[in-house]
């Protein structure tokens, strides 16, 4: 039986040709895929959210444990979707219109994924129709908008406006983040809750799920 706990610490270390290898090693083994992700990749990634939030690791060591916990999702999620596991939810995630900034919304899509969510991304400089296309076709339980500039910040309550229009506001929670973002300017515009940091991102999702 291969040693999952190195999973766990390739995944903290940014490690993936480790994180792949035991991955690879615990399904031959006959690892229950699902056992993976929520008895290892999710609490890794907690950890590593844990240690971003303490500021013992910074954008370039959370990009590198991102990296590890998708060489083992690459191996596990068809499995998963084989089984017809369901994640703890569908989160449909962009940057908003007119901003062509991602390493933010990048950093949390993997954090959310590492949680356990299916993730859902739209890239960056993505107009409201967008969103609304893919969080009814995708069965979405949350949207997620970031906006690194101030000039794009009014392309949030755009976008969630849209999903009022479109008659969706009610089936899907809408979360905020970035950095010029406030939780003021989140209550303001009508979104769901506000994230200040990939971590905290993740604890949001779960908490707006679970409501």
């Amino acid at each position: 039986m291969p040693d999952l706990e190195k999973l766990n610490e390739a995944v903290i270390e940014g490690d993936w040709k480790t994180a792949a290898a035991v991955t690879h090693a615990a399904i031959a083994a006959g690892v229950a895929p699902l056992d993976i992700v929520t008895g290892h990749l999710v609490p890794a990634m907690d950890e590593v959210g844990r240690r971003f939030e303490c500021e013992e690791y910074f954008v370039p060591e959370m990009l590198l444990s991102a990296r590890a916990m998708k060489a083992s999702m690459a191996i596990v999620r068809p499995l998963l979707a084989a089984a017809g596991t369901e994640p703890v939810g569908r989160v449909v995630i962009g940057t908003v219109k007119g901003d062509l900034h991602d390493i933010g919304k990048n950093l949390v899509a993997a954090m959310l994924e590492g949680g356990g969510f299916e993730v859902i991304d739209l890239g960056a400089d993505v107009a409201p129709e967008r969103f609304i296309e893919a969080a009814a076709t995708r069965n979405a339980h949350l949207v997620a908008l970031s906006a690194l500039l101030t000039v794009t910040m009014p392309s949030m309550k755009t976008t969630i406006d849209a999903f009022q229009a479109a008659g969706l506001r009610q089936r899907v929670k809408i979360m905020v983040g970035g950095a010029p973002v406030t939780q003021q300017y989140a209550d303001a515009i009508g979104a769901d809750g506000y994230g200040d940091s990939a971590g905290s991102a993740v604890a949001l999702a779960r908490k707006l799920v679970a409501a």
